[in-house]
Order: C-alpha cells, then structure tokens, then sequence
C-alpha cells in the first residue's frame, strides 16, 4: 500500500526587525524634552529682532513693525521687552531662578500699561491721524482716551487713570497704604535732619533741667586725677549725655515678604514711653545728693532711658585723702563703694528694687538701674521691623526685646545654639516662650521648620495647637514627653547617618547638596520645653542624660532647644545641663542663689518681674538687662489662623514617636531588658537561662521571667528539663517588638 504524501506546511512569518530611527527621528527625540527652552530661545529672538525694527534702523521695515507701532505707539517698546523677558525666563526653566515672579505682578503690569497709553496720548495732545503714524499711546491710547474725554471731561479722565496707575505700581511693588504712610514719615524725618544740619539750632538747655546749665561743674576735689593737689583749679564736668533709643526710633522702611509668611499687619504696634525731663532730672539729684551724703562725689554723665528702667551712668569722683607725709591728695572713688550703696538708694529713690552694675562693659560709669514710674509694652512688630532684625539674615532669627537705652535686642538661636530660661512664677517665662515661638513661626514656612513643644502644665502653649509647623500636638503628659527626647536623639543620629552619606559638616550644607529636591530636605527642629522640673523630677536621669546629649551634639543637625523652668535649683539645673547650654535667660528669682544657679552670678533677685530679664549669650562680655517681648494671645491666634488659611490642604504632621512609645510601654510591661535579650537572641543559634543572666548581669529569677517572655514570643523553642539550651528562632534583621506591636505576634 502506497504510503500518502504528507502536504508541505505553510511558511512560517519571520519576525521583521523594526528599522532603526533615522537621524531626524533621533534629533527630535533628543530635543523634545527642551521643547519649552527652545521656545523660550525663539521667543527671545523674535522678540528681539523686532525691537530692532520698530525704530526703522535696519533696511527691512517688517508689517508687523509697523503694525505693532500703530497699535501701541511707544508701548510696543516694553510690550515685546516683556515678550524677551519671557523667553528668558522660559530658557532658565531648569535653573534656579534669582527672581519671584508672581501672578500679581503680571496683572500690574498690564494695569500700568494700559493707564501710561492713554495718558501719554492725552498729554501729548495727539490726533487720530498722528496716533496712525504711532506717535502718542498709538490707536489703543486713542480708543481708551477720546471716549472718557468726552464723556468726564479731561480732569476726571486723567484722576482715572492715575487711579490705575497707582494701582498697577501697587501689585508690582507690594506696597499698600500703610507703607506709603510709613515711607512719608521716613521722608519727613530725613528731612528735619536735613534742616537741622543746614541750619542748626541755637544751644538749648539740656532737657529737663529746668534752668540749669547743660555742663555741670563738679565739686572742686572731684575734677583732679590722683596725686593733684588741693589748690589747683577744677575742670569742666563732661556733658549730660541722655540715650533714648525708642523715642528717637526712625520709621522703619518697608519690607516685602514672600508668600505665604504672615503680613505684619497681623501683630500690634508698639509705642514708646515719652521721656519724662521732671522725673529724669529729679532722681539724677537724688542720685548724685545721695552719693554725697555718704562722702562719695560722684556726677550722672549717661541717661539710658529703656522701656522698664533708666540707668544712670555716674562717673566717680574724688576724695582728699591725706599722704604719707601729711599732705593732702585726691583719691579716685572705688567702684565697690558705689555698689555698697545699693539699698540707700533705693532708699532715696523710693523705688522698690534697683540694681547696679559695675562697671558698665564698655563704658566709663557705673550703672544705677531705677525702675520707670511708668512702662512700656515691648511689641513684637517693631522689633521685626529694625534694622538689627534684618541683619541677622537667618530663619531662626528670635526677638527678645528692648535693652536699658530702648534699642531691640534679637538674637540667631542657631548660634546659641540652645537657651535656659529661668524665672520665678509669673516672672514672664511662659509669655517669653509664646513670642520665641511666634516669632520662628512668623518667618519661616511649615517645610523649613518644624515645631515640639512640651507643656506639662498643660495651659501655655496648648494655643499652638492646629498650627502646622507643629509635629503632633502639644505634649501635656510627662511619660510621652520623655519618650519625645528619646526619639529625638535618634532623629539625631539618623541625620548625621545622612550627612555622612552626602559628605555634609551640617544641615545647611545637606540642604545645598541636595539641590532642588525639597522632598528629601530636611527642616530646622525647634524643641520647646516649658517646664523642665516636673520632668527632673519623674526621671531625672533618663531627662539629664538625653538633654545633654542633644546639646552637645544636635547643633548641627538643626535641633535647637528651648528650656525653661521655674525652680533654678541644683536638683534641676545641674551642673552638666549648665555646661551644655552656654546661652542663659533668667527672668525674677526668689534669691541670689537661685541667680547664681542661672547665670554664675548675682543680679536677677533685683528684677522687676512681668519680662524684666538678664540674658547671657555664649560670646558676650557680661549680662544684658532686656524688656521682654509681649505678644497677646490674639495675635498668637491670627497667626495661627494665617497659617491655616494659607496652607489649605495641609494634614497635622504624624507623631514619629509614636511607634518608639509604644514599644517602651511594652517594655514595661514585660521587661526592661526585653529588647537587649533579643539583641542576644539574634546572634546566638541556642540560648539558656544562665547565659542571659550572664550577658545581662541580672539575677536568675529576672533571667527565668525573660525567657519565658521571649518563649511565649515564639523566639526561642519549647523549654528544656535541666534547664538546658533552647534553640533561637529569631533571624538577624528582624524587629520581633515592632511585629508584636503591629499585631502580627502574641504574646
């Protein structure tokens, strides 16, 4: 039987390569990402080879030249000015920009182009033929003009569109009304000094001398030098120098600020104590009347007039002594005398506490600081408007206040770079705390810094919640504060694991390294703790050691400590919190021995109380006497409602020790060192009661507890008899107590 022939099968399709892309195919892939730079390059060019033709230099005269110049007349110059400045800034798309161009700076322009063309057809008096011809605002400034002229007539005309005008120089600038009112005051003022300088006046009285003459002669055995005799006759006494920084405070000039930080607008003026010449001449007497009394001549040469005190810069005199040989000399007034007399005067003065500093750093006199039968509120918004202020240039710039001669004091809290406030009740601790805080958050946006604060009283800085720079919420109770300081010494090392991964000294140079990526930024942290003693007092050494590892090391991380309490005792403030928080701020204390636990010395038992402070800063010479600064609490909610209007779609940042408190609850509920066994337990293939009791250094009852707990887990296996070894089922790298606590373990 003939075998049947099997058909051929089909072909089969061979798979076609596809074509490689040609050269033009490839040029445009490369280029289409810079699709938006390129056009932003023939925008330019377009732009400016126009402006080149519409004065007519080149041969070629272009329709649209001519065009555009019949159209805007002069305005086509800065319409395609603008078009070129456009181009540019699409060209610079991936580069960061120097500049802020904002929405409302666009539409002023618009504005102040659309008032400038038909007011320069108005003035120039232009026709409908010449505005053919370009000249003038061109046919646009011609539409926009005859009509009103007809109709309002040419003054009410040129009211309305100056009206635009001005308005169209207010969205490009940021000024408003006030600052116009303040840029006048400016003007006003330079100009009085001008005119004093040109013409001065003639010499007047010292004010409130009251008919005396503006130099004083002293005694005649107070204008010798030591060893001049008796006979000769007295020298001059220096003139009366009175300071008085917050009276003669110029208007501080305007400064924009970007969005979204809050207007200024939002704070409170302040105004300044008038100097009161009856009340400064008549204890200048009582000063120098006093001084004499005792047999120490003495003149007030300095008058430092500040928002709570005066100080009195008195120069002492000179005594006749007899010499050796019988003969009388003069002998210069010891600065310990003065000092001596610190209760007599306040005798005299009849004022309640009075300090004296001698001597004054940097000055030739001894202060004598009386208090001001009237004081002035130190207002946040002055001090953020000084010069001094704007010097500082940093984000974690802080306003303190107002020093004795009412000049603003603020300080770089990065430069500190922690503070220890200290203070009896209601001495101003909690209200100096409230403006640091606003003060931080006033100047810097919820992505570059962020906020811890602790209240274990629960009442002062709980009006913070809902801002969202806050991580969390204001933490109240004492056990999760703790676990906050744990988890912030962790945050410390992960971030200088970070920097040594980029090769960065600290947060500013990650920062930069990083670029444009503000993802993986990272932002200042600033720690507030309002009272320090109820957490001494719960776990002083687990408080002690953290704090004072974060403040030797966490500066350049960006972690940044606020501290306050109100018992500056040794059991608070111990000697190494003392050595790592160089920066110190004491407000009213009971004793002397509270201000020497504070600030190494005497001097904050004679304060005022309500922000009278002496703040010590790392690189100064001595103590400052500062009025604190006041901030109301609405202030404090209008910031706090800007910020939450401003950030509309933003979340409460999530607690990251949350986790952290948890397990350390868990701990003590089993076993403290629960976490350490496990530790073991990883590294070792079989584990026994006695080798924990061994590697811990425990007992072998707590031992015995710890391995149950560890079998109960499932870490290790079912128990021996004879209490043999165990066999270990945990593997290296994994976290059986964050397991536990995620529910993926029983225990």
């Amino acid at each position: 039987m003939a075998r049947k022939k099997s058909s051929p099968s089909p072909p089969q399709p061979t798979a076609t390569k596809p074509a490689p892309p040609t050269w033009d195919e490839r040029l445009i892939d490369a280029l289409r990402p810079w699709a938006v730079e390129i056009a932003g390059i023939g925008l330019l060019l377009f732009a400016v080879i126009t402006l080149l033709a519409l004065p007519g230099w080149n041969k070629a005269d272009w329709w649209w030249a001519r065009l555009m110049r019949q159209i805007f007349g002069w305005g086509a110059y800065p319409l395609y000015l603008s078009l070129a400045a456009g181009g540019v800034h699409l060209a610079l798309r991936r580069v960061q920009r120097p500049y802020y161009v904002t929405p409302r700076q666009v539409i002023g322009l618009e504005l102040l182009l659309l008032a400038l063309l038909p007011l320069s057809h108005i003035l120039s008096h232009a026709t409908l033929a010449e505005a053919h011809l370009g000249q003038g605002g061109g046919l646009i400034g011609w539409a926009l003009s005859e009509p009103l002229l007809a109709f309002l007539g040419p003054l009410l005309t040129l009211c309305l569109f100056g009206l635009i005008l001005l308005g169209g120089l207010s969205l490009i600038t940021g000024w408003n009304w006030r600052d116009a009112q303040q840029g006048l005051l400016w003007l006003s003022h330079r100009l009085r000094q001008f005119a004093d300088q040109v013409a001065p006046p003639v010499s007047e009285q010292v004010a409130g001398s009251s008919g005396q003459e503006a130099r004083r002669k002293k005694p005649e055995a107070g204008d010798r030098g030591q060893g001049e005799r008796v006979g000769q006759q007295p020298a001059a006494a220096p003139e009366l120098i009175i300071i008085d920084d917050t009276a003669a405070e110029e208007p501080a000039k305007a400064r924009r600020r970007s969005h979204p930080l809050p207007p200024l607008d939002l704070l409170e003026e302040g105004g300044a104590v008038a100097l009161s010449p009856e009340e400064i001449d008549a204890k200048k007497r009582i000063i120098e009347q006093t001084l004499l009394d005792f047999g120490l001549p003495a003149t007030v040469t300095q008058i430092r007039r500040g928002p709570a005190v005066t100080q009195f810069g008195v120069e002492p005199g000179y005594v006749a002594k007899p010499g050796p040989d019988g003969e009388m000399k003069l002998h210069k007034v010891r600065v310990g005398q003065i000092a001596a007399l610190q209760r007599d005067l306040a005798l005299a003065l009849a004022v309640q506490r009075l300090r004296v500093q001698a001597p004054v750093p940097g000055q030739g006199v001894v202060g004598i600081e009386v208090p001001n039968d009237e004081t002035a509120v130190v207002r946040l918004r002055p001090i953020l408007e000084s010069d001094l202020f704007s010097r500082l240039n940093t984000p974690l710039a802080i306003a303190l206040g107002r020093d004795v001669s009412g000049a603003p004091m603020a300080t770089d809290l990065g430069k500190l770079p922690h503070l220890l406030i200290a203070g009896a009740t209601g001495s101003g601790k909690s209200v100096c705390m409230n403006a640091l805080i606003t003060c931080l958050v006033f100047n810097n946006t919820p992505e570059e810094l962020h906020l811890i604060l602790i209240d274990p009283k629960k009442v002062e800085l709980i009006r913070f919640n809902g801002l969202p720079h806050l991580i969390g919420s204001v933490e109240t109770e004492v056990d999760r504060a703790v676990g906050v300081l744990r988890w912030l010494t962790a945050e410390m090392d992960r971030r200088y694991e970070l920097f040594a991964a980029v090769g960065a000294r600290n947060l500013g140079g990650y920062n930069r390294k990083l670029g444009r990526d503000k993802r993986k930024k990272l932002p200042y942290l600033a720690v507030f703790i309002d009272e320090l003693a109820d957490l001494m007092h719960t776990y002083p050494g687990d408080v002690e050691r953290t704090l004072c590892r974060l403040a030797q090391m966490a500066r350049a991380t960006g972690i940044h400590l606020v501290v306050a309490t109100q018992r500056p005792s040794t059991d608070v403030i111990t000697g190494l919190i003392k050595a790592n928080f160089p920066a110190r701020l004491s407000f009213s204390v009971a004793s002397g021995a509270d201000s020497r636990v504070i600030l190494d010395g005497v001097g904050a038992e004679h304060l005022l109380g309500k922000g009278d402070m002496l703040f010590l800063a790392p690189d100064a010479s001595g103590l400052q006497r500062i009025q604190g600064v006041f901030v109301s609490d609405a202030e404090i909610e209008a910031v706090v409602r800007h910020w939450q209007t401003a950030v509309p779609d933003w979340e409460p940042i999530p607690c990251p020790w949350e986790s952290l408190l948890a397990r350390y609850a868990l701990l003590e509920e089993t076993d403290t060192l629960l976490e350490a066994a496990i530790e073991i337990a990883q590294k070792q293939d079989s584990l026994s009661t006695s080798y924990l009791q061994r590697r811990l250094r425990i007992g072998y009852p707590r031992a015995a507890r710890i391995m149950e707990h560890l079998y109960e887990m499932g870490l290790v296996e079912d128990p021996k008899t004879g209490g043999k070894t165990r066999r270990s089922y945990v593997r290296e790298g994994e976290d059986p107590l964050q397991e536990l606590l995620n529910g993926g373990r029983q225990i």
